[in-house]
């Protein structure tokens, strides 16, 4: 019979060990972001891509933004021209491709 044994097992080395934690990690938020987006309803994205927009001062247009998240404060006109950090940014686009599969209004 052959298999490892004590006398024949070797130890990995010790950054393979850290490389399988590090994907381990990877895959387990890879799933877990799946698991919450398909959580979100299409109501939960609209607000949560709305919400970035108006908390840095974007003036709403639509009726159905302003009543729920008025226009007091607002300073910006043009999405486009909202200041937002990148990583904002990336995760609208996200929302924006989450709704549209999805086919939300």
């Amino acid at each position: 019979m052959t298999g490892v044994t004590s006398s024949n097992y070797q130890a990995a080395p010790r950054h393979i060990g850290r490389t399988i934690i590090a994907v381990s990690s990877a895959l387990a938020a890879a799933t877990m972001f799946a698991s919450l987006a398909q959580a979100q309803s299409c109501q939960d994205l609209w607000v949560e891509r709305n919400g970035y927009y108006k908390d840095a001062g974007y003036c709403f247009k639509t009726a159905r933004a302003i009543s729920f998240f008025g226009n007091a404060g607002c300073m910006y006109d043009d999405q486009a021209a909202v200041p937002l950090p990148r990583h904002i940014r990336s995760r609208i686009e996200e929302i924006k491709w989450l709704e549209r599969s999805r086919g939300c209004d």
